[in-house]
């Protein structure tokens, strides 16, 4: 093959996608702590997944118009810094593929460049040994190697040999990688990815999750509230009906299939809102109707289904109404809103009291998407919203949610977690006069805070001079193990006798984690009031999952 097209570059993008699926689970085992907070695969793999859904519904032939549904929608759908740089690539890819219909291997050097170079201007600080550098040294490997006779296969091999070839390396670029014996989870994603490209290039069928295409798959639908639609409800709507169908050959002849005939069935049943597209020998269908049980049953004489969809429109109507009614309901204009992440109900509802008008939910395990920043912009009214990321994982998430929100000026401070957050909310001033002073002084309060972990170890682990058992707790402070105890309370008191600096402090904050008994805080806000006597020791009900404690010094 000279050159590629967009269904080529679907094909190739999907196989990319199944490959990362598979190896979800072995991508999230990377992570360098004994904490569960190693989601990148699934971070990647939302992203990407959300990408992919988005070039499913171009029916352009034209390889640029692919490029930039997949860009739009991963960047929609990005959670955590890897989805957030992988959309960021993808988003590269789009530039690179300009206004091209179709590319040859020698346009691909310059389309994957491209897209190395946004994926590197997206980071403010990069870093080597990450992702970016799977990124960058992958597309260099193949840019040696490649000639005007190349052909695509050529491009993707090569470009596979070099993530290859430089992941394992990612293990000595970074210390904390080096001493946990890991390489890069991320690099190790987008390996994935690009194996999966290059398979499903050299082999149609290629599909790394046949027969096991629910393992590690995460439920992100959105629950369904359905009591809007009773036993006394009128089917009004009818149902929205979506499945891919796979063409048999012992039913139809898959590549000479004229589409139109299911079209022309669906008209017949009054069918509504039709999009019907085939791509190979796999058919696309959406219709609106009341009996999507005889729109099966006539699919069935062709194939059969890869996936099936199917949806009261009530419970849809339901929810565009509540959407209105939530749009109608907007709060009065201000001058300033707070947009805030956290997780554990005390925390949420610690920040809703300190003045956050809108919580997102986002646990260490629990990244955010985009998409959800931008909604939780739109509840507000507001000139300039503030935005408290309190995760290093969300940071990128909420500058990208920034870059996409026109309707306010938005403010991403730089809160890394929940205790400057917490901080942060008790100092914000809603009728500031001028912005920059504003940051500063939000800035000058966030670099006082020294915020302090315990969390239950959740696998064995070596690291820091430190041997942790599972089932051992350990005290954190940013990426350092200070100690390592068999017992919660005890870690969180060894954490305060190791931290050197505590004598310089006046505030002391501890959030006890759902784990936590009210007999154990009750004791621990003894014990800490009687020996840290000259400071002002606060206990509160956090609630949060994974750690114990978050303790928040000033």
């Amino acid at each position: 093959m000279k050159t590629m097209d967009a269904v080529l570059f679907k094909r190739i993008l999907t196989g990319g996608a199944k490959n990362l699926r598979a190896n979800v689970q072995k991508i999230n085992d990377l992570n360098v702590f004994p904490v569960p907070d190693g989601d990148t695969g699934t971070n990647m793999c939302i992203t990407f997944e959300t990408g992919l859904e988005e070039t499913a519904k171009t029916a352009s032939g034209d390889i640029c118009d692919c490029a930039h549904a997949l860009s739009h929608g991963s960047l929609l759908g990005a959670r955590g810094n890897s989805g957030v740089i992988l959309s960021q690539f993808f988003k590269g890819l789009e530039k690179g593929f300009k206004s091209y219909k179709q590319v040859t291997a020698l346009d691909l050097i310059d389309v994957y460049k491209t897209a190395v170079a946004q994926a590197y201007h997206a980071v403010v600080n990069p870093v080597e040994g990450t992702i970016l550098t799977v990124f960058k040294e992958s597309v260099n490997y193949a840019e040696s190697r490649i000639d005007s006779s190349s052909e695509i296969e050529d491009f993707y091999r090569e470009h596979l040999k070099g993530a290859e070839e430089i992941l394992p390396k990612t293990k000595e670029m970074l210390d904390v990688l080096k001493e946990a014996d890991v390489i890069d989870s991320g690099g190790a994603g987008y390996l994935c990815i690009a194996e999966g490209m290059y398979n499903s290039l050299i082999d149609e069928d290629y599909n790394p999750l046949a027969g096991n295409e629910g393992v590690n798959q995460k439920n992100d639908a959105p629950a369904v509230d359905i009591s809007a639609f009773t036993r006394d409800s009128e089917l009004e709507f009818g149902y929205c009906t979506e499945c891919l169908l796979r063409l048999q050959t012992k039913k139809t002849d898959p590549d000479n299939f004229d589409i139109q005939k299911i079209v022309d069935f669906l008209n017949e049943m009054k069918g509504e809102s039709i999009v019907c597209y085939k791509e190979d020998d796999v058919v696309k269908l959406h219709v609106h109707t009341p009996n999507p049980g005889d729109v099966l049953n006539e699919l069935r004489k062709y194939g059969e289904f890869l996936t099936i969809k199917i949806e009261n429109m009530a419970l849809q109507h339901q929810e565009i109404v509540n959407k209105q009614d939530a749009e109608a309901e907007k709060p009065e204009h201000k001058k300033l809103a707070v947009v805030a992440v956290a997780d554990g109900e005390g925390i949420k509802q610690l920040f809703t009291e300190l003045g956050a008008d809108v919580i997102i939910n986002g646990g260490q395990t629990g990244n955010p998407p985009v998409k959800a920043f931008l909604e939780a912009f739109d509840k507000v009214n507001a000139d300039y919203i503030a935005v408290l990321p309190d995760n290093s994982n969300i940071m990128l998430t909420a500058k990208q949610a920034k870059e996409l929100y026109k309707k306010s000026e938005i403010v991403v401070l730089p809160s890394k977690s929940i205790q400057q957050g917490y901080s942060a909310l008790s100092v914000i001033n809603p009728f500031f006069d001028d912005i920059e002073d504003f940051v500063s002084d939000v800035q000058e309060t966030i670099d006082g805070v020294t915020a302090l972990e315990v969390a239950g170890a959740d696998k064995d682990a070596n690291l820091n001079g430190h041997n942790v058992a599972k089932g051992d707790y350990i005290g954190i402070e940013g990426d350092k193990i200070l100690c390592v105890t068999e017992n919660r309370t005890d870690a969180l008191y060894q954490l305060l006798e190791q931290f050197k600096e505590i004598d310089d402090k006046e505030l002391l904050t501890v959030f006890c984690g759902k784990d936590v008994t009210e007999e154990e805080k009750n004791k621990i806000e003894k014990d800490l009031q009687e020996k840290y006597s000259s400071m002002d020791v606060t206990v509160l009900d956090g609630g949060q999952d994974v750690y114990s404690f978050y303790v928040s010094l000033e």
